[in-house]
């Protein structure tokens, strides 16, 4: 006889998806009546109509912790709500961004790949199992091949599209493999299950295939966060893909691979206790020696880019970087001191997220100026297009300048907030060794010197806008949309930059710091 909490379990499953099939069931839509009505302007409608119901159903629909979190593949709590959000919320701004190269031919299949992309990030936070973490995952990377090869006109497109794609198969390949080894070690794919069973050998031993696991889940989401060495599609993905496209791409997958990863490496755990891969593994260390690698090499080759688009490629790695200094924070294990019980401080998870949010208006923010400003036939394509853009287009370099401010971590921007967060929570890291807190200060002053170096190739870009004399006659675009998007995101940046109590607050319960070590046995001894 079953299990009447199981069965209950199983059947909310539903409940707790609502926003996200009301997403996928709109993109159904779309694509079914795309082919009869080519009509841009209809299905951008139906698809922001879609997206509000999904928010409606986020705020309204209650749901509760399943009564067998065992057997949940999906689960609703603090961090699923948060990711949830900022799925639903992009995908809105995505919506009025990619108005500007989305014509009547192809726009139901972009919109309606554009909202199945949202659904996929979403469930990726709600994710409670390896199976349902992997479907979230393709949910999110085959719509976006589709989009990448909507408009493959050109050698650039085809060579972005294939070169997405055939990484992008190659990362699911290796993440399947790691997940092969948690699956054998610990004969379930259930997330938590996974987590304590780990946690419990820990206590005696780590099995060396549980690490071997973890680094191939690393590698991974090492493709969709752009760490090197797997950036190396992003130059050319950015260059070659629809900007609508790389904006997508330049933040969902980067949402979707830091929280799968700290879904399987358990890092929204507050009781350090259930954190299985933490200091002790020397999984950090391999996390340090990634976070440090791809700051300095992303910002290098950003300075020596030419191309406006391959720069935010490069720029787009750097801060793929400063994200995982929040993943490496987050692995070590709480403080020794019990006098701090009762202070609050920087679990790493919280500030990542923040990073997240502040890193998405920014880039997106960016992409949408540089959509506007573009044409069919005179794209802006090198920093040189933008010579005179104060002049010409005086509020798209007025948010251009924004971003650029707040892409350097400048104050009062979205990502200085963001960046203070990662610092201070990397040198105030606290660990079991005296060794592993001084790489965790060095890693902040590693940080700090990229965003020094960040500052040329940013303010190069202001200069060129401000100092210069156009070179080329102002486009005329209609992309009106595209324009309010990038108006709104920059005032989002400068808002939340100066008061991001909101953000931080909500970082804070989707990942709550873990209790002090004063209160928590080494397991070790």
């Amino acid at each position: 006889m079953t299990d009447p909490l199981l069965q209950q379990t199983l059947k909310g499953v539903f409940r707790l998806a609502a926003p996200e099939i009301a997403l996928i069931g709109t993109a159904c839509v779309v694509f079914l009546f795309g082919c009869m009505y080519n009509r841009r302007w209809l299905w951008f409608a139906v698809s922001l109509a879609g997206v509000g119901l999904a928010a409606i159903l986020a705020g309204t629909v209650k749901t509760q912790m399943p009564a067998v979190v065992t057997a949940a593949p999906i689960i609703p709590d603090t961090a699923a709500a948060f990711v949830r959000w900022v799925a639903i919320i992009t995908a809105a701004v995505l919506v009025f961004v990619s108005w500007g190269e989305v014509d009547g031919a192809n726009a139901a299949e972009y919109y309606g790949c554009l909202l199945v992309a949202a659904a996929g990030v979403s469930l990726v936070g709600r994710a409670n199992d390896l199976i349902t973490l992997f479907l979230a995952l393709e949910l999110l990377s085959i719509p976006t091949y589709v989009l990448l090869y909507l408009p493959a006109r050109s050698k650039l497109n085809q060579e972005a599209a294939a070169k997405y794609f055939l990484l992008s198969v190659m990362s699911s390949a290796i993440m399947l493999f790691g997940f092969s080894y948690l699956y054998g070690l610990t004969g379930s794919t259930n997330l938590v299950v996974i987590t304590d069973t780990v946690t419990k050998a820990h206590a005696e031993t780590l099995n060396p295939m549980a690490l071997l696991a973890a680094v191939f889940v690393v590698a991974a989401m090492g493709f969709r966060i752009t760490a090197v060495p797997f950036h190396f599609y992003a130059p050319d993905v950015y260059e070659g893909g629809p900007l609508g496209v790389v904006a997508q791409i330049a933040f969902f997958p980067k949402v979707a691979g830091f929280v799968a990863l700290a879904r399987v490496l358990g890092l929204f755990a507050s009781d350090p206790r259930h954190i299985p891969f933490d200091a002790y593994t020397q999984l950090p260390l391999l996390l340090w020696i990634l976070a440090i690698m791809t700051m300095c090499v992303g910002n290098v080759l950003a300075l020596l880019q030419d191309n406006i688009r391959r720069m935010l490629a490069y720029s787009s790695v750097a801060h793929g970087g400063y994200m995982l200094m929040g993943v490496v924070i987050a692995s070590s294990l709480p403080d020794v001191n019990p006098d701090a019980k009762n202070q609050p401080g920087i679990g790493g998870m919280d500030a990542l997220l923040v990073y997240l949010v502040a890193y998405g208006m920014m880039t997106i923010g960016a992409f949408a100026v540089i959509l506007f400003l573009s044409t069919p036939d005179r794209p802006v394509e090198s920093i040189d297009d933008l010579a005179g853009l104060g002049r010409t287009h005086p509020v798209s370099a007025a948010a251009m300048a924004i971003f650029l401010f707040s892409l350097i971590g400048l104050p009062l921007t979205a990502g200085f907030a963001g960046k203070l967060l990662l610092f201070i929570g990397a040198i105030n890291a606290p660990t079991h060794t005296t060794e592993m807190r001084d790489l965790y200060r060095v890693m902040a002053i590693v940080a700090a010197v990229n965003a020094a170096v960040a500052a040329y190739y940013y303010l190069r870009v202001i200069g060129v806008m401000y100092l210069r004399s156009p070179i080329r006659q102002p486009s005329d675009s209609r992309a009106y949309p595209t324009a309010l998007a990038a108006v709104v995101l920059a005032g989002a940046t400068l808002f939340f930059g100066i008061y991001p109590q909101p953000i931080v607050k909500a970082a804070r319960n989707a990942a709550p710091v873990p209790a002090t070590k004063a209160t928590v046995a080494n397991p070790k001894q």
